[in-house]
């Protein structure tokens, strides 16, 4: 399903949902409606973006900030959580059109946006070329001098606004969470895992951990949540998708399904078996959960997402083996 264009200019519509704070997500095309979000911070006439989507995002991005208001000579940073193709694939087509900013990422990312081409070569041997092509286009690469990296526990003060990265393995070990320390939100990326809002009960969110063929870590990534936790967060704003509430709740659920994900792993390491018994260890926490969306449904939108972490699961138990 792709949105509505403009007719004037044939600009994109984009699907902006507002939060407070002065944060609004920008829904970023990826895969289907409601999977993957941009997200803008506006500060005293000033903007910021948090992960940029792939190439295909960056024109509803960019439609986005004029709908905001804002004009892109206005925009001073990009922050990627990581580079992982759906949070920064579009970040050096977006860098283009921002002529102020600068992209601010994990001093283990940098080289991969800097000279994308490891990562473009990774990528097509995971994908194929033409999924490649099709889901993420041509990566372009970021000036260095425009490439700023964290160090862990760094504070950043913007607009106004205090900032700080915590540096955040488990999911990647390139990944950080942006800390928006007045108002008590953070930007997690991947680490918090994913939430769809399709989802969503009279308890609340529900959410599940994301892991990564590579570098997945099953402690690691415990020890992030567990980190992002302690801040005692009023909101986290995940890529996948949007604001979440209710945090210790939901870091408890995180630890206990990573730890169940590790036994599943250990028990029979096939990866249909882990696929297997992670969908339904899902659709039972699911309808525990009180969601009453169809079994189909729920493949559809979990899906994609079982498979990733199969490979994951897979990966991590030969590592660990």
């Amino acid at each position: 399903m792709v949105p509505e264009t403009s007719a004037d200019h044939d600009m994109p519509v984009p699907r902006i949902t507002r939060y407070p704070d002065g944060i609004a997500a920008v829904d970023a095309e990826y895969v289907r409606p409601g999977h993957a979000a941009v997200h803008i911070i506006q500060q005293n006439g000033r903007a910021a973006f948090v992960d940029t989507g792939t190439n295909y995002s960056v024109p509803y991005a960019l439609a986005a900030l004029a709908e905001l208001g804002v004009m892109p000579a206005d925009v001073d940073y990009v922050f990627l959580t990581h580079v992982h193709l759906d949070h920064a694939g579009g970040a050096g087509k977006l860098m283009q059109a921002l002529p102020n900013a600068r992209a601010v990422m994990h001093p283990r990312g940098a080289p991969h946006m800097i000279d994308p081409g490891k990562l473009i070569k990774a990528s097509i041997a995971v994908y194929g070329e033409e999924s490649y092509r099709r889901l993420y286009g041509d990566l372009l690469p970021i000036p260095a001098e425009r490439v700023m990296t964290t160090e862990d526990g760094q504070h950043l003060t913007w607009a106004g606004r205090e900032l700080q990265f915590i540096h955040t393995p488990g999911h990647a070990l390139h990944h950080h969470a942006v800390v928006d320390l007045a108002n008590g939100n953070i930007f997690t990326g991947d680490t918090f895992g994913l939430s769809y809002r399709e989802c969503d009960t009279a308890q609340g969110a529900f959410v599940v951990p994301t892991t990564t063929p590579t570098q997945f870590d099953p402690e690691q990534l415990i020890a992030s949540v567990r980190r992002l936790a302690a801040y005692s967060p009023q909101a986290l704003y995940l890529m996948h998708y949007g604001r979440v509430t209710d945090v210790p709740r939901l870091a408890d659920s995180m630890e206990r399904q990573i730890r169940e994900f590790v036994r599943i792993a250990r028990e029979d390491g096939t990866p249909s078996a882990i696929r297997a018994k992670m969908r339904a260890y899902w659709f039972t926490l699911l309808r525990q959960h009180g969601c009453t969306l169809p079994e189909g449904k729920l493949d559809e939108l979990f899906g994609g997402d079982l498979d990733l972490n199969t490979q994951g699961l897979v990966a991590w138990l030969a590592r660990a083996q």
